[in-house]
């Protein structure tokens, strides 16, 4: 594809993708406050320690497929008739395990929580990834495609469908039943409007031999999503095995706010960059160009998005969902850390895959899981504040590890990495340790949060401006000409 072609379909997935899921997140953030106002910390923590294992089956009966199928350079239909079979399959005996499993899972949390009642939220929550396997083949061709404006809509639709029906739950006095049925809603509405926008059906009867050409590529991209997925939930089983619901909900809470921001950014990212990497090609110079400008508008916008939110939680918190909340603030804080390094580290992550070097993907990630899960149980008896601090130091020295790896595999060397992103980070620390200082003495939360957002938002842009930053520029340049359009 030529380049201007390729520049003009990047940014219009930037572009899509940016406002999708900043409409996504404040939709989330609406329907988000008014449960959290409703429903209290145990409801949050009991569907928590449960999110691991719908994540795990997911990735399962996906198995890699879907990044193989983008990696393709061809479309056949009887690749994607495979996978949709595959996945359906899987999805059906993934969760006729769950849902004989329900009682040890509610066993292996112990008499903290009522067991009945666990087995039975179990075997219904889980509905939701055998609802979601009948669409993964359909989101692999948008995705593929790079279909960013279809994939928005999917999103925004599905979100406000699951919002109120969450909201409706709530309001019948449901508890922790309104988060299930949100949950449930979305995967729904998602996998209906996956074959709404998708041209492609399945047919009978079905060979899988072509997914014996996809293996070797899936498998190890499987196991590693195994590991991602284990990593990123493990905290939410380990500490329901130990804490209250109540405490295991402040720390969801915490997560969940971190994710709306984390998401905003990441999920605009993760809509083009491997389809975009692929492309590409085997053009080592133009990858490594390629690269540095995904790795430089990452970090302009995701350093100042989730260190800001750290920078106004306590406010937003009490503004939004109240006093109750305010446990789940430093959980909150910590990750932000976290969240903001994320998209870069998903970037790496998909040149990884690009280059079908999901090898390096699977043993690095193994072997931070089994880092990650020791560190995590010593800290066990130090609290839930230092378990979180030590997960987070875990992902910035992983963020290291992958740049050496990057390093490998294109070239791009440390030093050119680290120009492309720390200007970004510390031009949004020095922005709010300076509206930290001016808005000190303002009592009122309101008038704080809009001047703390305000302030670091104008002195960030204006560094920004300043220092000549070719991203700024382009971000504005592509603004303009929508507004023209």
């Amino acid at each position: 594809m030529p380049e201007p072609s390729l520049k003009q379909k990047t940014a219009k997935g930037l572009f899509w993708g940016g406002l999708s899921n900043g409409i996504q997140q404040l939709l989330s953030l609406a329907f988000g406050v008014f449960l959290a106002r409703v429903l209290d910390s145990s409801d949050y923590g009991i569907v928590g320690i449960l999110a691991i294992f719908p994540a795990i089956a997911t990735t399962i009966q996906d198995s890699g497929f879907t990044a193989a199928l983008t990696n393709r350079k061809t479309f056949r239909h009887e690749d994607y008739n495979a996978v949709f079979w595959f996945n359906v399959t899987a999805g059906l005996v993934m969760y006729a395990l769950l849902f004989l499993g329900a009682p040890l899972i509610a066993r292996f949390f112990g008499d903290r929580y009522d067991g009945g009642e666990l087995v039975t939220l179990s075997r219904v929550l889980f509905l939701a990834f055998l609802i979601s396997s009948t669409g993964i083949a359909h989101n692999a061709i948008l995705f593929k495609n790079m279909r960013v404006k279809e994939i928005a809509k999917i999103n925004l639709l599905s979100l406000v469908l699951s919002g109120c029906v969450g909201v409706a739950t709530a309001c019948a006095g449901m508890g922790y039943w309104a988060l299930v049925a949100q949950n449930i809603a979305f995967v729904t509405g998602t996998s209906l409007l996956r074959w709404r926008y998708s041209a492609w059906r399945p047919t009978l009867p079905v060979s899988f031999r072509p997914l014996k050409g996809m293996f070797s590529f899936s498998v190890k991209l499987l196991l590693t999503n195994i590991v991602n997925q284990i990593n990123g939930n493990i905290f939410s089983a380990i500490l329901g095995r130990y804490y209250t619901p109540g405490d295991v909900g402040f720390y969801t809470q915490g997560y969940k706010w971190m994710s709306m921001g984390q998401q905003s950014v990441g999920g605009m990212i993760n809509g083009i960059a491997q389809p975009l990497f692929a492309q590409v090609g085997d053009d080592g110079e133009r990858r490594v160009r390629v690269l540095r400008k995904m790795l430089a508008f990452t970090s302009f916008v995701s350093f100042p998005a989730l260190l800001g939110l750290a920078f106004v939680s306590r406010e937003l918190i009490l503004i939004t969902i109240g006093e109750k909340w305010l446990p789940s603030i430093p959980y909150l804080q910590l990750l932000c850390v976290f969240g903001a390094i994320w998209p870069i580290l998903n970037l790496y992550f998909q040149v990884a895959i690009s280059q079908g070097r999901s090898n390096i993907y699977l043993w690095s990630n193994i072997v931070f899981g089994v880092f990650q899960i020791s560190v995590a149980l010593l800290m066990i008896r130090y609290g839930i504040f230092w378990m979180v601090v030590a997960y987070v130091g875990g992902f910035v020295a992983l963020l290291f590890v992958w740049q050496a790896i990057i390093k490998r595999l294109t070239g791009l060397a440390y030093r050119a990495a680290m120009r492309e992103m720390l200007p970004y980070a510390g031009c949004a620390v020095a922005a709010m340790g300076i509206a930290c200082y001016l808005t000190r003495s303002i009592e009122n939360v309101y008038l704080l949060l809009l001047a703390k957002i305000a302030v670091t938002a104008a002195l960030y842009l204006a560094v920004m401006r300043l220092c000549g930053s070719a991203i700024l520029k382009e971000c504005a340049a592509f603004v303009r000409n929508k507004i023209r359009k």
